[in-house]
């Protein structure tokens, strides 16, 4: 009898946190769509006044003007270019950084460079964007002779230093993920410590090296403070890497709090946070996609 009730109170238990589980679950799913409908809500009114083309690809940027412009091309460049220098120096930085920790380091040296990493993770952007403002601006504007410090070099120099910890962090959990098999058998073969490395671990790890990259451009892409106090906010198409520029995420932070309240301003603001939404998203469903791609290969492989 007590065994009896004993089995029924554990599966009445374990039906109880399901339910919990699967509300949470379900309130996440919840919240995002109304944030999404919200968003979308705010944004849409303001191709009454413009067209999506005129929106996405004109040239200029005047919503106070009159007659206002509501062309975000340049903070779309802005965006892009900021984090493509950025990810040509965080991938590789983050990628050899998680090769050298998980494989080459030894153990007391490596709980203390992934303590570090952490440690720049959970650096406030704030911090690094009044380092990139009181350093490096004016170490940037003193060494090159340039107008001002605050541009897409230095914008980027930050943004790289924000996503190598998840490139770094997500690399290092692929690698650790190779089973060991693999390496014993490359070095039962002959081959050396490189040779294993960059023959076996890192392609079999390269699903999650390929995920990381993409969610630490993801990362760079969506910061705000940062590229606010560091990119230097002019929003016009760049003509070289220390023009000052004005991403999307800076843009809506900088403008959203003078934007008269449902006026074309404010809509087209939201609609800018469209864009980045879409951009994000299709980020994680590319990050998604290579992930499942490569370990569909990978199993088709072993």
């Amino acid at each position: 009898m007590k065994k009896t009730s004993s089995i029924v109170g554990r599966k009445l238990k374990e039906i109880i946190i399901k339910k919990v589980f699967a509300f949470f679950a379900m309130l996440s799913l919840v919240l995002l769509a109304l944030i999404v409908y919200f968003l979308f809500q705010e944004g849409l009114p303001i191709f009454w006044l413009t067209s999506v083309s005129d929106f996405l690809f004109g040239p200029l940027w005047y919503p106070t003007y009159d007659p206002p412009s509501y062309g975000i091309w340049p903070l779309i460049v802005g965006s892009v270019v900021v984090t493509a220098l950025a990810s040509l120096i965080a991938v590789p930085f983050g990628i050899l950084s998680a090769i050298y920790i998980s494989e080459i380091a030894p153990a007391r040296l490596k709980e203390i460079l992934k303590a570090v990493i952490e440690l720049l993770a959970g650096l406030p952007s704030v911090v690094l964007g009044f380092f990139g403002m009181v350093i490096l601006a004016p170490w940037m504007q003193e060494t090159f002779d340039i107008p001002t410090g605050l541009n897409i070099v230095n914008a980027s120099l930050m943004l790289a230093v924000m996503a190598i910890p998840t490139i770094s962090s997500i690399s290092e959990d692929a690698l650790y993920a190779v089973p060991r098999d693999f390496k014993e058998a490359s070095y039962a073969l002959g081959a050396t410590k490189y040779e294993t490395i960059t023959r076996v671990s890192v392609p079999a790890a390269l699903s999650g090296i390929s995920t990381a990259v993409i969610l630490g451009m993801a990362r760079a892409i969506g910061e705000t403070m940062v590229v606010l106090m560091v990119a230097g906010g002019a929003a016009a198409l760049p003509r070289g890497i220390f023009d000052s520029v004005r991403p999307m995420p800076a843009s809506i932070a900088a403008e959203m709090g003078e934007a008269p309240f449902q006026s074309g301003h404010y809509h087209a603001l939201f609609a800018t946070g469209i864009v980045l939404f879409l951009v994000t998203l299709a980020f994680n469903l590319i990050a998604d996609y290579v992930s499942n791609r490569f370990k569909e290969e990978g199993s088709g492989t072993l």
